[in-house]
């Protein structure tokens, strides 16, 4: 199982909210190259990237600091989300190096879209899916919508999308644990892979997503706790490694 340290971007530095509150967020490095080579250097196969006001505004706004790490790290695989609405920016961050592009709010608004980039870019998207009470969020988490999460992974596995990032907003940056029961039905519910997002705490939680990756859980994302030390980053990969 892949363990993907995030890496969220607001105002060129790398922050965590709690609940996707962007007014309740914790500053961690005004050096977001630097941290990812950080977490390169412990183990990391993959990046989770986030550009936070370009979430909020629609279209990228922190793209140069992307830029940045994808050159420093060729060889790490990098899954970004955050103001991606069209085919021009997707071409943009393909070219620039990431391996993924993540959709989230468009997916939702436009379900129509991603059938037209999964033509387009086949095995690069990504949707993010972060629902609450199974229902799904969108603009940055500041509105529920009517749909519900397992309805909609369906659909976009049947457009040909890569995976679904699932989050439980609930436990997002929260420190409370992952929601393992939410994330396993909804792994049962699709045949594409499935990588967890919210919650994971300690060790603890990585071993309990690890027990169920038969499931088709295939990773994790993990933000505040490797940030903080209730989760040792090069300890948990190691640890799944030499599983």
């Amino acid at each position: 199982m892949l363990l993907i340290p995030a890496i969220d971007l607001k105002d060129g530095q790398c922050v965590r909210l709690r609940q996707g509150k962007m007014e309740d967020n914790t500053v961690f490095s005004d050096d977001p190259v630097a941290m990812a080579g950080r977490w390169v250097a412990t183990g990391a196969k993959r990046l989770h990237i986030v550009d936070l006001d370009g979430a909020f505004a629609g279209k990228p706004k922190n793209a140069g600091v992307i830029h940045d790490i994808a050159s420093a790290y060729p060889d790490i695989e990098i899954q970004l989300g955050g103001g991606i609405r069209d085919e021009e920016t997707i071409v943009a961050y393909l070219d620039a190096g990431v391996s993924y592009v993540i959709i989230g709010t468009q997916a939702v608004k436009e379900p129509h879209f991603i059938n037209e980039i999964c033509v387009e870019f086949p095995k690069r998207i990504i949707v993010g899916l972060d629902a609450k009470d199974g229902r799904v969020a969108i603009d940055g988490w500041s509105k529920l919508s009517k749909h519900d999460v397992i309805d909609m992974a369906q659909r976009f596995e049947k457009d040909g999308v890569e995976a679904i990032i699932y989050t439980d907003i609930s436990r997002d940056g929260m420190m409370q644990g992952v929601n393992i029961d939410a994330t396993v039905k909804l792994a049962q519910a699709i045949c594409i892979p499935v990588i967890a997002s919210g919650g994971i705490t300690t060790m603890k939680d990585v071993q309990a997503l690890a027990a169920v990756e038969d499931e088709g859980v295939i990773g994790a994302i993990t933000g505040r706790a490797i940030y903080e030390g209730t989760l040792d980053y090069a300890e948990a990969q190691a640890w799944l490694d030499a599983q």
